[in-house]
């Protein structure tokens, strides 16, 4: 039986579940990009393509999810943003 490096995504999430981290989005994109995984070889090359291209474009305006919350992050301390924005792969970030 080859050794399977990557959990599976029910494995994932539930893993994820348990430790009370799935409202952070990098855990969201990450449980995101296993489902897309697993589902390839059901999909059309152009569908996976597409929905990689996605992922991809909302990974990059994950990036924009930091600015300005490093102390919320890293030390616990909440300030609110000044501009509000849509949470990426929202309907409203298209």
């Amino acid at each position: 039986m080859p050794f399977e490096s990557q959990p599976s995504s029910s494995d994932l999430a539930r893993y994820l579940e348990q430790r009370g981290e799935l409202t952070k989005p990098w855990n969201l994109q990450m449980l995101r990009l296993q489902k897309l995984k697993e589902q390839k070889d059901s999909m059309s090359p152009e569908a996976y393509i597409a929905k990689i291209q996605e992922a991809h474009a909302d990974l990059m305006r994950l990036g924009e999810f930091w600015k300005g919350r490093e102390k919320e992050v890293f030390a616990g301390a909440y300030t609110p943003p000044v501009v509000i924005e849509p949470r990426p792969g929202s309907p409203e970030d298209r």
